[in-house]
């Protein structure tokens, strides 16, 4: 789900999103810079803290929202108290959400879609002594921070795992928005998958949604008949997987470990670790050092993660998984080091340069061997 465009920075810690989630998606290029607005503040007892969420699907769903639930049972083992709201839409029905937690006596409040950047914002704004956090967005102010994770990183270690599956060279994608967040996973996919394949394609259908089962489903089957052998998906919920079961094709889920799903398909899936940005944004409050920033990390931190291999996947898919991510994480690869090509054959990343995070951050356009548009 869910959803994504926000001012980040390279350094610190794990955001819309659908998935990652967003409600009005645009591409529109925003500069992210390493900064931080640090407000002055004293500690607080954790009995003193009261948590809420507003999220933009179900805590059961096997997916996105699940994910950052987790982070929110995290912090109840910290002794935190923690409030809630789920399946809130993209609208203003997200600002009453916010405002109805701060009336419940909350003094943290986490937004966990692209979509709701705006209304936390505004709510932000007037109630100074609530601290924010807005997932996977790109506007920050005193007492707002922006938190994300970067899941190419993972995204391009499960391409290697779905280009080493294929036999029939052809690989889907459902996503759900055409905004960077999900074009710049869409590429790290593409690219991981060439590393093994250079072969293999991988085509897109847009749903226009981060979350809606029947959609993602019927997306998936449109893929699949196709002939695509296996599908990865940029949704929040299971259907693709599922979709993918019935149809005798392999499938790379997204967000939550979800083999149950479908376990004659699943491969793996790039998985988020929400809890490792709220558990530390939540011991800041306590220390007194809570500052508003841009949080943006990655494999190194904990952040992203790729699940467990399945016994569907390809022989040797593990030893090459393994390899490419030792060399992620000491640096020796980049998946968005050059060369790099778009669609119509031009250089986009010249050979012996990579991209800067904020040219990642602001991707919108497609690489060489994904067949669709990226302008959805």
């Amino acid at each position: 789900m869910k959803k994504s465009l926000f001012a980040l920075i390279m350094a610190a810690m794990m955001a819309l999103t659908a998935c990652g989630g967003g409600g009005e998606a645009t591409n529109e290029n925003t500069e992210t810079t390493e900064t931080t607005e640090t407000t002055e503040t004293a500690g607080m007892k954790p009995e003193d803290i009261k948590v809420g969420f507003v999220y933009i699907g179900k805590i059961n769903d096997e997916g996105y929202t699940q994910a950052h639930d987790k982070g929110r049972l995290a912090l109840e083992e910290m002794g935190i108290e923690c409030l809630y709201a789920e399946e809130v839409p993209e609208n203003a029905d997200s600002e009453k959400a916010i405002r109805d937690l701060i009336d419940q006596g909350c003094n943290v409040i986490y937004t966990n879609s692209f979509g709701f950047m705006d209304y936390t914002v505004k709510v932000a704004e007037e109630f100074p002594d609530v601290k924010f956090g807005h997932c996977s967005g790109y506007k920050t102010a005193e007492n707002l921070s922006t938190y994300f994770g970067k899941m190419y990183e993972a995204r391009y270690l499960s391409g290697i795992v779905a280009g080493m599956k294929t036999e029939a060279n052809k690989i889907g994608y459902v996503a759900a928005m055409p905004i960077p967040e999900v074009i710049r996973g869409i590429n790290a996919f593409t690219l991981g998958v060439q590393s093994v394949n250079p072969d293999a394609t991988v085509e897109v259908i847009w749903t226009n949604t981060w979350y809606d089962p029947a959609i993602e489903k019927q997306a998936a089957i449109e893929i699949l008949n196709k002939g695509c052998d296996v599908i990865a998906q940029h949704q929040d919920t299971t259907a693709p997987q599922i979709a993918a079961q019935e149809k005798g094709a392999f499938c790379i889920g997204y967000n939550s470990p979800t083999a149950s799903a479908a376990p004659e398909s699943y491969l793996t899936a790039p998985l988020f670790h929400w809890e490792k940005f709220y558990v530390d944004d939540v011991q800041r409050i306590i220390d007194g050092t809570w500052e508003s920033r841009s949080y943006w990390e990655g494999l190194n931190a904990g952040m992203v993660s790729l699940d467990a291999l399945t016994e569907n996947c390809a022989e040797g898919t593990q030893e090459a998984v393994d390899a490419a991510t030792e060399k992620i994480m000491n640096g020796e690869l980049h998946p968005f080091a050059g060369p790099i090509y778009d669609q119509d054959g031009n250089e986009k990343v010249p050979e012996g340069t990579t991209m800067t995070d904020d040219e990642i951050w602001n991707m919108s356009w497609f690489v060489k061997g994904v067949i669709g548009s990226a302008q959805g």
